[in-house]
Parts: C-alpha cells; structure tokens; sequence
C-alpha cells in the first residue's frame, strides 16, 4: 500500500523516539539463536515493511514490529486469514488499520496458517501495547525454510529502522 508506505516514511523520525522510550524491552530480539530444535535454531527475522518472524522449529509467529505500530498510531482493527490458508512469502494475508491509515500485512515467508490469535479481534488495540510478544498475528507452518535468507536479523533491522528514522 503505497500510502502506508508513505506514512511510514513521514513518522520514521518521531517513530523511532516512541518505539524506543515505550517500550520497556529491547526494541529487537537479541541477533543471536539460542537454542537448537528439529535442527533449526530459534531465531527471528524482520522485513523491509516490518514484519517479524519468531521462528521455533518449524512453526513461525508473525506479526508487525514495534516499530510499524508506533508509525501506525491507535490501531482500531486487524483482519486476519482462516486456519489453513496457505500463503506465499511477500502475500498480504490481513490488513491493520489505525486512526492514521490501512495498511496490508505480508507473509514474511511461505507457509500454512496453523493459528490466528482471536484476541487481536476484541481486541485490537493490544497491538500498541505488545507488537512483538502478545499481539502476534498468525502462526505458520515453515514451508521453505530457505526463505530465511532474504529476511534481515535483528542487528539489520535495527539498522534499517535507524536509516527510515533520517
């Protein structure tokens, strides 16, 4: 959506400052895998449009960063897919939409919806409050694992978030 991406661009700078003194955890998960399982380690991973991915086995958490909520504002609905539906990495699978605008959510990589988190549907605003823990959007089950590779990790994330920010 070319005006959330202009949105993005125009509240980096004050965005970067609120996601920062909001949020009493580290902004991004630490970079570095800590524990091995099914020979994967688990690990998360961050779009360009902000979204993670919280990999564990072969299941991945997926929602909007902290940072793409505090550009956002108040967010007032998500939409979310169905339990079974299969997407291909880079497909928008729900929206989020805030006092500010509508913005379409994308699969970070291939998969098969395990899990969407109904909470989200009463109750939208817990978004704001916690992006990356709480408020995750959908789980899926990993469908080529060697999409990985094109997803930042924590330290480039932090670098791209600071670049949008200038």
């Amino acid at each position: 959506m070319a005006s959330a991406s202009v949105l993005f661009a125009n509240a980096a700078r004050r965005s970067m400052a609120h996601a920062l003194r909001s949020s009493s955890r580290p902004m991004v998960a630490t970079s570095s895998p800590t524990t091995c399982f099914s020979g994967r380690l688990m690990s998360t991973y961050y779009t360009p449009a902000h979204e993670y991915c919280k990999v564990d086995g072969n299941v991945a958490t997926v929602g909007i960063t902290d940072f793409a909520q505090a550009a956002l504002g108040d967010i007032v609905f998500v939409d979310l897919p169905e339990p079974g539906d299969d997407f291909d990495a880079k497909d928008s699978f729900g929206s989020v939409e805030s006092v500010k605008a509508a913005s379409d959510v994308y699969a970070p990589i291939s998969g098969k919806v395990l899990e969407v988190n109904e909470a989200l549907t009463d109750e939208p605003g817990l978004v704001n409050s916690s992006a990356e823990d709480d408020a995750w959007f959908i789980k899926l089950e990993v469908g080529d694992e060697g999409e990985f590779g094109g997803l930042m990790n924590a330290d480039q994330y932090k670098e791209h978030c600071e670049k949008e920010a200038h």
